[in-house]
């Protein structure tokens, strides 16, 4: 259920010679290793950012840009669904919007996952194609490493195609009728950051235009460079679940944005910061990743991304307002799925890891397929092992599927074994080392759910299932001081990769309340050593069944810390898994 977090002892010895805290200097030692400086942890800094010239392509890429911009062509600006695909459209569109490209010029293509499926797919290029008139130039972003055949079309039909991504390239290569590629996992590539998000990328793309049509003298020296424009990419980085740990690029390009959205220039974090938070301090990586961005992904799931783009690029707050409640809706809409998929699913992959499963594959029939990887998600969660969540495709005798991983578990290097070894099994297939989508024959599945079992047992037999929480062990009950919170959250952005701080510990329950819409999350007030402090504990109760701990018990929790703001500022512990360790009936 649950491990201590092992620490770099170097990193630990470091961190101390430099004045940290015992637990803060454990906190980091868990989450980086000797290699990463601590620096990049403790002040990252935009000056240290790589600089776009060496990323592979890039010259040919913007000088293709600069040209399109000069002699005034038609534009068309493609991207994923998601978050990190919606902020790289708002990064392109901005960008070029400054470089004086009128809007008429700009042509917005962005996929609908059920319609079109993933990237530079047949369908949406059918509808560019039929589109009138044609863009002379389309740049992707977060998508097209691996769509040679669709991006042929394009330029068959004499439209060049500028790819902005970070997903894997195939072992083929980049596609070759791209004009350009730009992806720092090319293998041809030095840029030295593998792990920043697609919205990045697009970012360092048009950085370089900038530099370039300045240079031309198109564009004025004056012209604002896009550090604006870093709020985006910080969502989308966070979104995209991109390592903030060894990526100092990440760590920094997320603080710095974080600041751009706490100041609320734009009508969409004045609308986010309203309808999400009590206070501008609230603004940070968690609310980012667990409540703006699931409602951009939302749209994608069950409907079409570009309400998700309207949102960004509102500019009104009473447009943003409008578009957030759309996307609200949709979040809503996909929580109710969510639940009644995974409800489904707990028990067929419970089933399959007790019987030995290495990698869970489970088929809901009547699943939605914009939820799959959420659910997979909530699988991995549970079991700690990889797991796939396949629902029918669209093509007849088929089946969709999303794939999430564990630490040490490449899920794409997975599927590229078992394609080699089982061609015309995955018809479709891509992704990243975390998460992979994929189209699966469905006469095939249990051959491929027998050749992953076999690959994982060959290839990552020292991996056991993950636990379910890694802990950054107990804390003293003066540590549970708004002031020693401050310290920790200074640590961060937190996110995948240097995740939230976990600690375990044992209090006394001195009242408890059902709370929420449904009574299903308890409100505490608990006690130790004389301290007194609230807690949270969502789904805590089991529909028709009494709570599981009553005023006076004694409590273990697992639980992570923050400044509640609702009401001024008082310590809030949030339990993430609690156990009864004692039954108490004296007063407390």
């Amino acid at each position: 259920m649950r491990e201590s977090r092992s620490i770099d002892a170097s990193v630990f010895a470091e961190a101390r010679s430099r004045g940290l805290d015992p637990v803060i200097a454990r906190i980091v030692a868990g989450r980086i290793t000797s290699d990463t400086p601590l620096d990049a942890v403790l002040e990252p800094q935009l000056q240290h950012i790589a600089p776009p010239s060496l990323l592979t392509d890039i010259d040919r890429a913007s000088e293709r840009l600069q040209q399109a911009v000069v002699q005034n062509e038609r534009i068309g600006v493609l991207t994923d669904y998601d978050a990190d695909g919606l902020t790289s459209h708002a990064v392109i569109t901005e960008s070029l919007l400054r470089f004086g490209v009128s809007i008429e010029q700009i042509t917005h293509w962005i996929g609908h996952r059920l319609e079109d499926g993933y990237g530079i797919s047949e369908s949406l290029v059918d509808r560019l194609l039929e589109s009138t008139p044609l863009p002379q130039l389309v740049i992707s972003a977060d998508c097209g490493s691996s769509d040679e055949v669709q991006i042929a079309r394009l330029k068959t039909a004499g439209i060049d195609v500028i790819v902005t991504d970070h997903h894997r390239v195939s072992d083929q290569g980049p596609p070759m009728s791209a004009y350009a590629v730009v992806n720092p996992n090319r293998a041809d590539c030095h840029y030295p950051d593998k792990a920043i998000a697609g919205c990045m990328v697009s970012w360092l793309v048009m950085s370089h235009v900038r530099q370039g049509l300045i240079d031309q003298q198109v564009i004025d020296i004056e012209t604002p460079k896009l550090g604006d424009l870093l709020d985006y990419v910080a969502l989308g980085t966070v979104a995209d679940c991109v390592s903030l740990g060894s990526s100092e690029t990440n760590r920094a390009i997320v603080t710095a944005g974080l600041s751009l959205i706490r100041r609320q220039k734009r009508p969409c974090w004045q609308v986010a910061a309203s309808q999400l938070t009590k206070s501008s301090q609230d603004i940070n990586a968690e609310l980012l990743a667990f409540q703006l961005a699931p409602r951009l992904n939302a749209r994608g799931r069950i409907g079409h991304s570009l309400r998700g783009y309207e949102y960004l690029v509102a500019e009104s707050v009473a447009a943003a307002t409008d578009a957030f409640l759309d996307l609200d809706a949709d979040n809503k809409t996909r929580r109710a799925i969510e639940k009644e998929m995974v409800e489904q699913a707990k028990p067929l992959a419970r089933r399959q890891h007790l019987h030995g499963g290495l990698v869970l594959c489970v088929v809901l029939e009547n699943g939605h397929p914009g939820v799959q990887g959420i659910v997979a998600s909530r699988l991995v969660e549970a079991e700690g092992r990889p797991a796939i969540v396949l629902t029918p495709g669209n093509e007849a005798e088929t089946l969709t599927g999303s794939m999430r991983s564990i630490p040490g578990v490449d899920a794409k290097e997975l599927l590229d074994i078992v394609n080699t070894k089982l061609p015309g099994v995955l018809l479709r297939y891509g992704g990243h080392t975390g998460a992979c989508g994929m189209t699966v024959r469905k006469g095939a599945l249990a051959e491929l759910s027998r050749e992953l079992q076999e690959t994982y047992r060959t290839r990552c037999s020292d991996i056991g299932p993950k636990p379910q929480f890694l802990v950054d062990g107990e804390l003293l009950p003066e540590q549970l001081s708004i002031a020693w919170i401050e310290k920790m959250e200074a640590l961060g952005p937190f996110g995948r990769g240097f995740d939230q701080p976990l600690f375990v510990g044992v209090f006394q329950v001195v009242s408890i309340r059902p709370v929420g819409h449904d009574k299903t999350h308890l409100s505490l007030s608990l006690v130790v050593e004389g301290r007194q402090v609230q807690a949270i504990w969502f789904s805590a109760l089991e529909p028709h069944q009494p709570p599981p701990v009553q005023s006076g018990d004694w409590i273990e929790c697992v639980y992570s810390l923050s400044i509640n703001t609702f009401r001024g500022q008082e310590v809030s512990l949030t339990i993430r898994h609690g156990e009864l360790k004692q039954e108490g009936n004296m007063h407390v």
